[in-house]
């Protein structure tokens, strides 16, 4: 960038200034040599004299102390002074400012004004600077998108393993439910079957007791024992038959009027007669 000059107030504006201003204008071009430019812009402020160049040197003090904001105030109110040089160091205000499309600008306003040097090697540098800071920009879109893609791919990924893990949460409670119920129905069919045991247990121990009551024998007084069933259905046939003989007996001595003869009944067919036995 071309160097800013400090240009000290014209001869026709200093032929009006007191010797008050003079050494105010003295200190002011020392203290700007000195480097001293925040000092130098406030004793320019304090000058009585109105002027286009006091302007513009306390545009060149601020310029230097980098107050670029007020340097470009002050320039705005320096118009009288060489428009291109103006106009080159409002350019260099703004390129400081990082504004470079307004730099650029006010540059190529100077140049149609007037071909200079150091203006054109400021426009291409501006032009060069603002190139270089569009790739730099695009360089760091592409980081900003790759971090975005990134951010994103992670983002996916973490969504995939929030569903695999709401997935297997959910089949692991499908399967412990599964297992409850299953767990559930077998207890229960144990109970059924525990239940029907039980129950055909206790059916068969009734049958038994039934069964067992039924062939039991009577022991009531005056029933039949059961112990010897064929020998009372014998005996009792016994007794029918003498009772059926007994009567034909006595039938048949009624009607032959014979002297009745008892016998002995129960004695075997096959027995003799006692000898004693009278027929009467």
């Amino acid at each position: 960038m071309s160097k800013i000059v400090f240009i000290l107030l014209s001869v026709q504006a200093l032929l009006y200034a007191g010797l008050t201003d003079f050494k105010t204008i003295e200190k002011a071009t020392q203290a700007y040599e000195a480097k001293e430019y925040g000092k130098s812009a406030t004793l320019l402020k304090n000058l009585d004299a109105k002027s286009p160049q006091k302007q513009y040197d306390i545009g060149n003090a601020l310029y230097k102390n980098k107050k670029y904001d007020e340097a470009l105030e002050a320039y705005e109110k320096a118009d009288g002074i060489d428009e291109v040089q103006r106009l080159h160091n409002i350019g260099n205000s703004y390129f400081q400012k990082k504004e470079l499309d307004k730099a650029i600008e006010i540059y190529e306003k100077a140049i149609k004004i007037k071909e200079d040097k150091d203006t054109k090697f400021n426009l291409e540098f501006a032009k060069k600077q603002k190139k270089k800071e569009e790739e730099k920009k695009k360089q760091e879109e592409k980081k900003d998108d790759k971090k975005d893609d990134k951010k994103k791919d992670k983002k996916d990924d973490k969504k995939k393993d929030d569903k695999k893990q709401n997935k297997n949460k959910k089949n692991k409670d499908q399967n412990k439910k599964k297992q409850e119920k299953d767990k559930k129905q077998k207890q229960d069919k144990q109970k059924k079957d525990k239940q029907k045991q039980d129950k055909k247990k206790k059916e068969g121990e009734k049958d038994k007791n039934d069964a067992q009551k039924k062939n039991k024998p009577k022991d009531k007084k005056g029933d039949k024992s059961s112990a010897k069933p064929n020998e009372q259905k014998k005996m009792s046939k016994e007794d029918k038959l003498k009772e059926q003989e007994l009567k034909r007996l006595m039938k048949k001595m009624r009607k032959g009027k014979t002297p009745t003869m008892m016998y002995q009944m129960g004695e075997s067919k096959k027995g003799k007669r006692n000898e004693d036995a009278k027929p009467w």
